[in-house]
């Protein structure tokens, strides 16, 4: 492999990795990571929210390093660090000789999109490696010319799909290309093109599966978020949608990003450079999907990461000097505030109340909060603990004691493959007083409180109730508990 990064570049990466680890290893995990661990004990060919990396993922680190926050984050960081290679190696052989290697890896890692990515795990975050490795196939085949790259791709483009189904925006991308690139056109008559491509349906099979044998409801899911309405205007979630954006790219690397991707429109449309068309096609059509999206309805934060990895590599590649000086500062400033964020979420060092800090909402007070919850099942002779936030009881299931048995409510649960508890035992119910009505289990009754905080900042405000286990109860699932 030519990836064109010295000695101390590679020493770097491998340092940041290192770092990574550790802040994988002190940051509390979050309830969206611990449904992912849920996951990784109970699996399945899919999943109602999204395909089953994530689940391979945290599956196999929790067994290497055991379950608790490392162990289901333990791929993530090395992960990145391999795809981090293959970018800067993708740079290398679709631009030879303009040293983009190394700035197109360097601006990528500062993203707070990629390097809180790099710590959390989400289904973005297999995503984000097997796309950066599914350009990397596409950078080897148009530099080389070699058939055979095809097959890599689909296999890579499958196993991206088996990470989240925004990843047939690829296969968009290389049809555009396909069509747009006068030189690319010769590939429809290999056999090889069409051979990746089933490929990545053989690999992304197992989902199809899945959802043919549960009436299709992960596909229903996602098929029904394109184009859904939202009750906002327009303008207020463009707004949000480019704001968040030049927030988590970090504002100086959006407009690297953009600006880099202009150029290779411009470099595409002037020369007919494959290469960056190939850019443009992974960049442009998602983009201006999400700013569809954002006309009718809200785009999540992170949705967009997929675009970061080609318009990284077009600012490397395709802006000139007047733009390459600021991809230190961009860079400095990036890794600043992921240090920044990732510091705050582990040791809150800024007494911030949770309007102002979103790590205090999402990560802040777990243990205590779950010993508090032990003690008053323990009191109160309780035999389990029951939630109806997915999150909420995944996160109970990998913080309360093995011994203790977590209950979750709610219609995802009947797609899983886990037992019920046993009729007639009583429970505990928690309940973030933020849900409004009444509870989903039948004759709940409200017996107290109890409130989860962060160095004495409240995070979040909880009512109890005491539940029976009976015939006709919503689906209750007993979640896996700690090994």
């Amino acid at each position: 492999m030519t990836i064109g990064l010295t000695r101390p570049w590679l020493l770097a990466l491998l340092g940041l990795t290192l770092l990574r680890l550790a802040a994988a290893l002190v940051l509390p995990p979050a309830p969206d990571e611990a449904y992912y661990w849920v996951w990784g004990r109970a699996l399945a060919l899919s999943y109602y929210d999204h395909p089953p990396m994530v689940a391979l993922w945290t599956a196999l680190g929790s067994l290497i390093a055991g379950d608790n926050a490392l162990g289901l984050r333990l791929l993530g960081p090395i992960g990145v660090g391999l795809a981090s290679l293959l970018l800067a190696d993708a740079a290398e052989r679709l631009f030879p000789g303009r040293r983009a290697g190394l700035w197109s890896a360097v601006l990528l890692n500062a993203t707070l999109l990629f390097g809180a990515g790099a710590v959390l795990m989400t289904p973005d975050t297999p995503l984000l490696v097997f796309w950066s490795a599914s350009l990397w196939a596409l950078a080897r085949l148009q530099a080389s010319q070699d058939g055979r790259w095809w097959l890599a791709f689909g296999v890579l483009a499958g196993l991206s799909l088996l990470s989240k189904y925004t990843a047939a925006l690829l296969g968009l991308g290389v049809l555009l290309w396909l069509l747009a690139e006068p030189a690319a056109r010769r590939w429809f008559g290999d056999w090889r093109l069409w051979a990746g491509g089933v490929l990545a349906v053989v690999v992304f099979s197992p989902v199809i599966l899945w959802n043919a044998m549960h009436g299709w409801a992960s596909f229903a899911k996602q098929g029904g978020r394109a184009g859904s309405q939202g009750s906002g205007s327009a303008l207020r979630y463009l707004g949000e949608l480019i704001g968040g954006q030049a927030g988590l790219a970090t504002p100086i690397i959006f407009v690297l990003c953009v600006a880099g991707t202009v150029a290779a429109c411009r470099l595409w449309w002037r020369g007919r450079d494959a290469g960056a068309g190939l850019l443009v096609v992974m960049t442009v059509p998602a983009a201006l999907l999400f700013l569809w999206q954002a006309t009718g309805s809200r785009v999540q934060g992170n949705w967009p990461a997929i675009l970061y990895p080609s318009a990284c590599l077009a600012a490397a590649a395709c802006l000139g000097p007047r733009w390459q000086r600021w991809f230190r500062p961009g860079a400095a400033l990036g890794l600043a505030l992921t240090l920044l964020v990732l510091v705050q979420a582990a040791f809150a060092p800024l007494p911030l109340a949770r309007r102002h800090d979103p790590t205090l909402a999402r990560l802040g007070g777990w243990p205590a909060f779950a010993a508090a919850l032990e003690a008053e099942r323990q009191a109160r002779g309780a035999a389990f603990i029951a939630a109806e936030e997915y999150g909420l009881a995944s996160i109970l299931a990998l913080q309360l004691p093995p011994g203790t048995p977590v209950v979750a409510l709610g219609d995802r649960w009947d797609l899983f493959d886990l037992s019920r508890p046993a009729a007639g035992s009583r429970g505990l119910l928690v309940r973030s007083e933020r849900r409004d009505g009444a509870p989903l289990w039948p004759g709940a009754a409200e017996i107290g409180g109890v409130t989860r905080a962060r160095h004495g900042i409240e995070a979040e405000r909880y009512r109890l109730h005491d539940v029976t286990v009976a015939a006709g109860d919503p689906p209750l699932a007993l979640l896996p508990a700690r090994r």
